[in-house]
């Protein structure tokens, strides 16, 4: 921290403010929500009045700074912008207003979203009553920086030129990222397009077994085998890290129609992510939660990598899954649709070429989004390390 900047208590710029709304049932009000991490204010939803049991709500104005008494710990703190100036917040979130005098909304703003200054309101939070709820006076307790006005705005215009320039990469690569979809959404097209010397057939003619999951809750357990529910399903791969665990019990009362094998193709066929397929690897072992199903290819007719990439293809997803599910709230894939989609079937030598320029194909995108991976997080690391040299007088 500069020797030269005072350390002064947030109560000394900032004050407790309440302008009251009378909350009458059959008018609206919009309501404010804080993000955790210093993510800023956003609208939650416009509420009739008789949908809350609160009597009275408080004005939020623009450059007001605001948190969430139970959240304050997890940097749900924010300076409101124009975007939810005039929105109505109840008393889980006190607003302060600060003193144009002693400092900038915009010092504030970026203070908020520190390391340091999470870590001073967990401090603050520890102990509370109340599921950790922080009272006000307590919140303004906490020191912050404090340098004249002219240093403050000097700063964040300095963070803020560095911080657009982030933004700017950051955009750029998700740019990148999402030409490499393309291209491969695109190749893949062009190989599963019609061709006169395919087989087109029913794709249940290239299945040994379509097994649905049983519809019904699964009872989890804190350990066990994993049980694969559609966020656990990627374009291509399964996650079983970040699947829900049920006893060995529930496993064998889950797995009855059939266990997975290797090789076998787990669909979405149930809400927003329908349409998400995934192969079994070697020693995948799970049962299927709702929402998921599984396919057995005939291995005798059909590669299961090429039926893989033929189920996740445009010819197949965006042509014949999507239309499916167009207009619905909650997507859904019937088995016996699925049971008729087409399906291209070329020899399999055929088929294992096209495997391996599509896992050639995949394996170099692959490699790309790894390295974008790896600079998006470089990239990610540079506005906490600015903002820390920042408020350290630093910059």
């Amino acid at each position: 921290m500069s020797k030269a900047w005072p350390m002064v208590a947030l109560s000394d710029v900032a004050k407790p403010v309440v302008r009251p709304i009378q909350v009458i049932p059959g008018q609206t009000y919009r309501t404010i929500g804080v993000k955790w991490w210093g993510e800023g204010a956003y609208e939650r939803q416009t509420i009739d009045g008789a949908q809350t049991a609160a009597k009275v709500l408080s004005l939020v104005k623009k450059d007001d700074l605001i948190i969430n008494k139970i959240w304050v710990r997890h940097g749900s703190t924010a300076v409101a912008t124009e975007a939810v100036n005039g929105c109505a917040a109840s008393n889980e979130f006190p607003t302060f207003r600060l003193d144009p005098e002693k400092t900038t909304p915009r010092w504030l703003h970026w203070l908020t979203k520190t390391r340091d200054f999470w870590a001073k309101c967990d401090h603050l939070s520890m102990g509370t009553s109340g599921k950790n709820r922080i009272k006000p006076e307590r919140f303004l307790t906490i020191e912050i920086p404090l340098p004249p006005l002219e240093e403050q705005r000097r700063i964040v215009a300095k963070v803020e030129t560095l911080a657009a320039k982030i933004e700017e990469a950051t955009r750029l690569r998700q740019e990148i990222g999402a030409e490499a979809t393309a291209l491969l959404k695109a190749e893949m097209r062009r190989t599963f397009a019609s061709n006169s010397s395919w087989q087109q057939v029913p794709l249940e003619n290239v299945c040994a077994a379509i097994i649905d999951n049983l519809h019904s809750n699964p009872k989890y357990a804190e350990d066990g085998v994993p049980c694969i529910r559609s966020p656990d399903v990627g374009w291509g791969t399964l996650n079983l890290q970040s699947a829900l665990k049920t006893s060995e019990k529930e496993f064998q009362h889950r797995t009855a129609r059939g266990e997975p094998q290797l090789d076998d193709i787990v669909l979405v066929r149930e809400g927003g992510g329908t349409g998400k397929a995934a192969i079994v690897a070697k020693g995948q072992r799970f049962s299927l939660g709702q929402r998921v199903m599984m396919i057995r290819p005939n291995k005798s007719a059909v590669l299961p990598q090429f039926f893989l990439y033929q189920l996740l293809s445009p010819v197949i997803y965006d042509e014949q899954i999507v239309p499916l599910s167009k207009g619905s709230a909650s997507p859904h894939l019937n088995i016996g649709a699925l049971r008729r989609f087409t399906f291209r079937l070329p020899e399999l030598p055929i088929q294992e070429r096209i495997v391996r320029h599509l896992d050639d194909l995949s394996a170099r995108l692959g490699e790309s989004r790894q390295h974008q991976a790896e600079s998006a997080a470089e990239v990610g690391a540079l506005l906490p390390a600015i903002l820390d040299r920042a408020f350290k007088g630093e910059l």
